[in-house]
This record gives structure tokens, sequence and C-alpha cells, in this order.
């Protein structure tokens, strides 16, 4: 095989690994997105993560079917960002203590509530098979895509044109940039930061399901790997904007993938140092961003970074 051919193929396993991988991602970050867009941070997403994934795998095991593994996966997030957003609304309650809290609550209930599903297999989401113009098995295998990706790039743009051209979206944009304002005219913003929290719970709860039900399609304690503190930072990279979540989750995607794309065409040198690609470039972002004017442009003048 020629080294062009090697390259491709190294191409084509990156690129679809970033879709695989990213999927979490990009329904994490979003969901934090629109968070923070109320202006309310939740570091408690890797135990909304955990959860979730438990919660979706047991669906999946239990009714054999993945989506309803995938909704109750949501409804789990949502129920424990829900905690998070009405343990928050109380005086004198800090977000990011309480976030860190919930994300310790969240993986003990996985941990505890999932110790019987760890051996057992469970209807897995299907897959959406883009790679049948080539006749290279690794091609086809690369671009076989979850299902739920779709559903995750059309809710990035959904929310893009909600937040923009939506009442809905002025509301939640207020409450983030101004509760004075939310207070004038009539919203309570305690009420909206509640409801854009378990909404973000939902949707990153559909990343959880990713997780157990397509890749890497099991439930374990090890599962999330931090991936729910990772897209707190990638969606200060995104800035805040929908769109950017999903560029920045592929982005975080390929990089997960690079190890195992290389692994498959024999360059096995360094293959753990390729692994912690991810969380590299977790610290090359924040370390990219700590200046104010760019960590802070775009952000909610509500949420705590920004005060």
């Amino acid at each position: 095989m020629s080294s062009g051919s090697i390259w491709f193929d190294v191409i084509i396993a990156v690129l679809g690994g970033a879709i695989r991988v990213g999927t979490p991602f990009l329904f994490v970050s979003l969901g934090e997105c629109l968070t923070e867009k109320s202006g309310r941070i939740n570091l408690g997403l890797e135990g909304v993560l955990v959860l979730s994934a438990m919660a979706g795998f047991a669906g999946s095991y239990l009714t054999g079917s993945p989506w309803w593994g995938v909704l109750l996966a949501g409804c789990a997030g949502a129920l424990l960002a829900l905690l998070h957003g009405l343990l928050c609304s109380l005086k004198g309650v800090n977000d990011i203590a309480t976030g860190i809290a919930l994300m310790l609550l969240g993986a003990g209930l996985a941990f505890y509530l999932g110790k019987a599903l760890i051996q057992p297999q469970a209807a897995q989401i299907p897959s959406i098979d883009l790679g049948g113009w080539s006749d290279s098995q690794q091609v086809q295998a690369a671009l076989r895509i979850n299902a739920l990706f779709p559903i995750g790039v059309a809710l990035a743009a959904l929310m893009a044109w909600a937040m923009a051209n939506t009442r809905w979206g002025l509301i939640v944009r207020m409450a983030g940039d101004s509760s004075d304002a939310s207070r004038a005219l009539g919203y309570s913003v305690n009420t909206v930061r509640v409801l854009a929290t378990m909404a973000g719970g939902f949707i990153a709860g559909l990343g959880g399901a990713s997780l157990s039900l397509y890749y890497p399609g099991s439930w374990n304690e090890g599962l999330s790997s931090g991936q729910g503190l990772i897209a707190v930072a990638l969606v200060i990279y995104a800035g805040w904007q929908p769109i950017k979540c999903l560029w920045a989750a592929l982005l975080f995607g390929g990089a997960g993938a690079l190890g195992p794309a290389l692994q498959s065409v024999g360059i096995s040198a360094g293959y753990h140092l390729f692994n912690a690609m991810p969380y590299a470039l977790t610290l090359l972002i924040l370390i990219w961003t700590c200046s104010p004017k760019r960590s802070l442009q775009g952000a909610p003048m509500e949420l705590n970074v920004s005060r």
C-alpha cells in the first residue's frame, strides 16, 4: 500500500472519528451553551453525562428499543439539571460549588444504580452509512455515523436561529445579560434560568445516550472520561454560539480519533500520547483564551465568570 493511500485512510478515519467521538461533545456543549445563555453555569455536566449514559443503557436494555433509552437518558439529564437549577435559585448559593456537588452526586448515583448493567448488552442506536460510494471497507466503516449526529446538527442550527429570531430566545438572552432588564419587563429570572438549565440538561443527556448506546456502546464507570468538563471549555472556545459548538465538537472529536486512526494503519508509536490529544487541546484552548478580551467576548454578562 502506498504512503498516499495510507494517509488518505488516516484522514478518512479521522473525519469519521470526529463525528463518532464528537457527537457526545456536540450535545453536551449545546446543552451547556443554552444553560449559560440564561446566565447560569453548570459544572455538573460530568455527572449529567454519566447518569444519563447509565439511564439510557438501562432504558434500552429493559425495553429493547434504543430510542426509549435515548429518551430516558435525556430525562435523567433534565432531572439532575433541574435540581441544579433549583438549588442555584436559592439566595447565596454559588453556581460553581453546586455544579461540583451535582457532578459527584450524578456520578455516584450512576455507579451505584448501574452496577448490574456492566455485563449485559443493550440495543444500540442505528448507524447511517455514508460510505456506500467506496469499495474500501475501511472507508465504509469510518463513514458509518451515529444516527443522533444529524439530530445534533439540526439542533445546533435551530438553537442559533431561535436565539436570534424568537421571543423565547430573546428572553433567555436577556436573563443572561441583564437580570434587571428581565425583571423590568415582568419576567422571572429564576424561572427562565431553571427552565433553560433543565432543557440544557436534557440535551446533554442525549450525549450520554450516545456514549452508552453507540460509541463505545456499553456501560462502565469510566465511560465519560471527563467529557462533561471538557464541554465547558468547548463552549467558551465556541464563544457561546451553537453553530461554533458544532465545529468545536468536531475538532475535539477529531483529536480524540487521531490515535485510533493512526493505529489502524499500523502506526502505534506514541499511541497513548495521541489518546491524550483532547485533554491537551483543552489546556491549549484555555491558555489561548486566558486573556479577558478573548475569554469573555460573547459571554452572557450575568455569568459568574463575567462578574
